[in-house]
């Protein structure tokens, strides 16, 4: 089954700021995303507790990381938020916050 998978602007901002390689490597993540959907687990894809369904495309290039934020919306749409440069253990709480609001906002203009 084929999944669709929608890029929100602040998401394809983010992506389209990263470097060459990182910027394949996403796509490439974002390409198994639409490929197994909820069943593409870690190391490529991981849910974050306590976010109400938000998880996050985890892609690594040498040292550097980032995380594209997304959810899942009806049967065969996930959306992905936003994005960061992931600098610290922790996922950054801002950043999650942030792909929270997007969500939302998302949600609220589909069921217009």
């Amino acid at each position: 089954m084929k999944y669709n998978v929608e890029v929100m602007p602040p998401a394809v901002d983010f992506i389209n700021a990263l470097s060459p390689k990182m910027r394949a490597k996403v796509l490439r993540a974002i390409e198994l995303l639409k490929e197994f959907g909820f069943r593409l687990g870690e190391p490529h894809s991981k849910t974050l507790t306590g976010t109400d369904g938000l998880k996050e495309l985890r892609v690594k290039v040498g040292t550097d990381i980032c995380r594209i934020f997304y959810f899942h919306y009806r049967s065969t749409l996930y959306v992905a938020t936003s994005g960061y440069i992931k600098k610290e253990m922790k996922t950054d709480h801002g950043e999650i916050q942030k792909a929270q609001k997007l969500r939302k906002i998302f949600i609220e203009e589909m069921l217009q």
